[in-house]
């Protein structure tokens, strides 16, 4: 029977929670299987894993009504990656963690508590964009919380916001000084994911392990491993790891757009013309992801060696009232062949291998998902090179044929303009010999006319023949034309 009696959960959903406490587990599935409640039931799951529910006597319906209401405030903005199904991954690697390593044997029940509160609303309402996004254009959290930690100091307030309502208040149970105590430690965990943090605190927690006999502040652990967990997905199997990245791209991208419309520099991996996923996710993993989990599990290795060897009972108890893990682990672990030191060393170097494996596959991926990218983008620079060299050449050829067209066409216009003078010309001169021929008509009549009136000389002196005044127009025509 599953441990979330009590909450109705589909038993699809039922058959998923089967696996929670392996490192391959799938929160995609089981959202898309849930309904879009990931974050409600993997919260509610792991909360009665460790008896949190008894133990503080949380009343189901606050806890229902809280869990939904963390699903709300992730969900708010829409982001592709800062959303309920992240922090469902978050708490559910953080509780594999504490699986593995058996870190919960080190830790008091209100502590085990508050690191599950922290790491469900460790990125509660969330706006999908960076820290420096909110100081760069001042924005309303910016101006609260002073320019630091500002998502960070969000997410803790408004959850703690929530927890004061009735309908939603988880901790009414708790003791002045377990309240004290829990809300400390969840406003660390949180505030501890900024990632501004990132490298001091991963060098402050370096240094303490190379002491001797280094004791470990349980507020600074916890923070360490929620802030692993936080950026878990390449240290996860190839096919989540690459759901995670190509959300938190679109993540970055979407805010490249915004910096772009605001006329602001674009951050870092935000430029969707510019930025190169598969290289980024490389130095990720090589730079930040990696060198965290080697101090994470440096930190429990120091941590649960001494807590393997006092409980062992317990752990044998746990163990077979877990899930089975696979044959390989499983036959590891029964094994009375070694004794309890080479035992422990096993388990520890088990727990590591499990992120040790994905990033190696995960880094061999992206390589040749580089090289590939590099191929294409090769050939559709030749590609275009070619074209380029083509277009020349016939932009080269077209000169050719189109000079030798205007040659032609202005011989045509050349010829075109000759016969058309040619033929004005004649147009004219016939209307200038007829107007001539009717010039000399009317003055042929005068002339007539005027022999009538004379003493009647000889009437063939007067008269003109046809041709003879046509021969004489176009003499008089010719002469003025020779004249122009």
């Amino acid at each position: 029977m599953s441990s979330s009696a009590g909450l109705h959960v589909p038993p699809n959903v039922l058959l998923q929670m089967k696996n929670i406490d392996t490192w391959s587990f799938d929160v995609f599935q089981v959202n898309d299987i849930g309904e879009g409640h990931a974050l409600k039931y993997v919260g509610y799951e792991i909360l009665q894993k460790y008896d949190v529910i008894n133990k503080f006597k949380i009343n189901s319906l606050s806890l229902d009504n809280f869990l939904l209401r963390l699903e709300q405030g992730y969900s708010k903005y829409g982001n592709p990656y800062h959303n309920l199904v992240h922090a469902a991954d978050v708490t559910q690697t953080m509780h594999s963690i504490f699986s593995e390593s058996k870190l919960s044997l080190w830790l008091t029940d209100v502590e085990i508590f508050a690191t599950i509160i922290a790491s469900l609303v460790h990125d509660f309402e969330h706006t999908g964009t960076t820290n420096a996004f909110h100081i760069n254009t001042s924005s309303d959290f910016a101006i609260l919380y002073n320019d630091r930690a500002v998502l960070e100091n969000h997410h803790s307030s408004s959850a703690f916001k929530i927890m004061k309502d009735e309908n939603h208040n988880i901790v009414s149970n708790l003791t002045r000084d377990q309240y004290r105590e829990f809300r400390a430690l969840v406003i660390e965990i949180v505030l501890s994911t900024d990632m501004s943090f990132h490298f001091q605190q991963i060098k402050n927690m370096k240094n303490l392990l190379s002491l001797s006999d280094p004791s470990i502040d349980k507020t600074k652990a916890l923070s360490l491993v929620v802030h692993c967990a936080d950026i878990s997905h390449p240290a996860k199997e190839w096919n989540i790891h690459l759901q995670w990245t190509n959300r938190l791209i679109e993540e970055f991208f979407r805010q490249g757009d915004m910096e772009s419309e605001l006329g602001l520099p674009i951050s870092p991996l935000c430029d969707r013309k510019s930025t190169n996923i598969s290289e980024s996710q490389i130095g990720f993993i090589d730079f930040i992801v990696d060198p965290s989990f080697q101090v994470m599990g440096d930190m429990l290795e120091r941590i649960s060696a001494p807590l393997r060897l006092q409980n062992q009972p317990q752990i044998a108890k746990a163990e077979e009232k877990s899930s089975r893990r696979k044959n390989s682990e499983s036959s590891l672990s029964s094994s009375s062949s070694v004794d309890s030191d080479q035992k422990t060393a096993v388990e520890s170097l088990k727990m590591k291998q499990m992120w040790i494996n994905s990033f190696a596959q995960n880094k061999k991926y992206w390589r040749d998902k580089a090289i590939k990218a590099t191929e294409a983008q090769n050939a559709e620079m030749n590609a275009a090179e070619q074209k380029s060299i083509e277009d020349k050449s016939s932009d080269t050829v077209g000169e050719s044929v189109t000079k030798k067209a205007d040659d032609s066409d202005e011989k045509d216009n050349d010829n075109q303009q000759t016969r058309t003078a040619k033929t004005g010309d004649a147009t004219v001169t016939s209307i200038n010999v007829k107007s001539a021929v009717e010039e000399e008509k009317r003055g042929t009549e005068a002339e007539e006319s005027e022999c009538k009136k004379s003493a009647q000389d000889d009437e063939n002196n007067c008269e003109l023949t046809e041709s003879e005044l046509v021969v004489s127009s176009y003499s008089s025509l010719n002469d003025g034309d020779a004249a122009q």
